[in-house]
């Protein structure tokens, strides 16, 4: 389409762009300018990235070269180490050899070098010779398959975007059910899916906890295991079989995953299923056949809840509370009272700000909402700049996110049985529920702190009798 790539990946600048690459650190934000002309049209200064010009400067050099001088100057799968002996031994133009004169002279001269080849293949039998003969087979694999990820996709993104399906043919190869790469493209499942299926592997992301306890995910495992169970079709346990081999026959994924500061690499089981999700008849690709009851059934039960509790909880908040209630027991350390009393009033300021920001037309305002919200924030601007930090109730908060997290993405594959939450700072914001855990251990009055609103010390009452029931 000739659009230009807004982005800040630099593996765009070896991309052959009709539009270019505007990388966004170089957009003049704060330069806003009017164009000339009857219509009077704002644009924002910003530098464009051609691969046509770049080449010419270091021409006459081969575009489709691009990718390997990518790769040999260090991607995201390719460490510089392995070539090391090619630049300390190669003579780069204009004297830049390795050491001499900072790494943007050496590049420089790798350009210059590269541009004397037709292309990428003459240019990597020439890279070969200046290693030993028993690493060049090695490191020619590594450099085509790296290559080969700047090729360009197969996937036709304009069927997407007219008619809102595509067709990929990896994804064909991989068996992937179409439904699972509908609600992959239009992000109703998350890239966490799509990993544990295909390639049986998830990368857990560490967050701001103690790095001297377990992991913050170790408290969400059982319910990732039901979504491994889920993707790779785990059947249910009969009475007869040994316990042997029922361990045999699951599935497992392998998660990288924090150990105190090291990465660790584990291999956890599937969680074995219901009868109702082993089925013949129900494989992953009929998985929304299964009737709605079932799956809101094994969601709850996951989770450790009953239907009948959270009905009384508005339906948006309802997956917040049942992830609740299973966070308070499975985590370890046990859960505070006053940790969970800050995360359900954090909850409550969020319902308070949607109710008051984004009222319903159809209702008229509260007017006690709107004093209990101005209350609500001169409150916060004061409590905000306490800057006391809680590690271990951190490590809590912590914990809770992942189980979030994973509930929404066990729901998400399931179908939506509860609705989604909104995951935006209404829900959870890290230093509000700080400061509302450190206000309650010096003043649990803190907890009246939306009494002005009925609705709201209703809300959290009930938030609160549910979880603690």
């Amino acid at each position: 389409w000739g659009c230009p790539v807004l982005s800040l990946d630099s593996d765009f600048f070896v991309f052959d762009l009709a539009g270019g690459y505007c990388p966004l650190s170089h957009f003049q934000w704060q330069s806003v300018r009017g164009a000339a002309g009857p219509q009077g049209c704002c644009y924002v200064p910003a530098r464009c990235f051609s691969a046509e010009r770049f080449c010419g400067h270091f021409g006459p050099l081969s575009k489709a070269l691009l990718p390997l001088f990518a790769v040999m100057n260090g991607n995201d799968f390719i460490g510089l180490e392995a070539l090391e002996a090619f630049f300390s031994k190669v003579r780069l133009p204009r004297g830049c050899a390795a050491g001499r004169g900072g790494k943007h002279l050496r590049l420089q001269g790798l350009l210059k070098w590269l541009a004397q080849f037709a292309g990428p293949a003459e240019a990597v039998d020439n890279v070969l010779k200046y290693l030993k003969k028993h690493q060049r087979e090695e490191i020619r694999e590594l450099l085509c398959t790296s290559m080969e990820d700047y090729a360009p996709s197969d996937v036709h993104l304009e069927d997407f975007f007219q008619n809102g399906s595509y067709e990929c043919e990896a994804a064909k190869k991989a068996d992937v059910p179409q439904w699972v790469l509908d609600a992959l493209a239009k992000g109703k499942l998350a890239p966490f899916v799509i990993n544990a299926l295909i390639l049986r592997s998830t990368f857990l992301r560490v967050q701001v906890e103690n790095m001297q306890r377990p992991s913050a995910h170790s408290t969400a495992l059982p319910i990732r295991q039901v979504i491994y169970g889920l993707l790779l079709r785990v059947s249910h346990d009969t009475e007869d079989a040994s316990p042997s081999k029922q361990t045999n026959e699951l599935p497992t994924v392998c998660e990288f995953d924090r150990c105190q500061k090291t990465l660790r690499k584990t291999f956890v089981q599937a969680a074995s299923l219901p009868p109702d999700f082993c089925d013949d008849r129900f494989p992953l690709d009929k998985l929304m056949e299964v009737p709605m009851s079932c799956r809101q059934m094994l969601l709850l039960e996951t989770l450790g809840v009953k239907m009948s509790f959270i009905e009384p909880i508005p339906s948006h908040l309802q997956l917040p509370a049942a992830v609740t209630c299973y966070w308070i027991r499975y985590s370890e350390p046990k859960v505070k009272l006053n940790q969970l009393k800050a995360l359900l009033l954090m909850i409550v300021s969020g319902e308070l700000q949607r109710i008051t920001d984004d009222p319903d037309p159809t209702v008229l305002p509260a007017e006690d909402d709107s004093i209990a919200y101005n209350e609500f924030l001169q409150w916060k601007e004061k409590k905000l700049q306490n800057n006391d930090f809680d590690l271990d109730a951190a490590h809590s908060f912590c914990q809770w996110q992942c189980c979030l997290q994973m509930g929404l993405y066990l729901n998400q594959l399931l179908g939506t049985p509860l609705s989604e939450p909104d995951l935006s700072s209404r829900l959870y914001t890290g230093t509000l529920v700080h400061r509302l855990y450190q206000e309650l251990k010096s003043a649990p009055s803190v907890e009246n702190l939306f009494t002005l609103s009925s609705k709201m010390a209703q809300l959290f009452l009930i938030l609160l009798n549910t979880v603690e029931s």
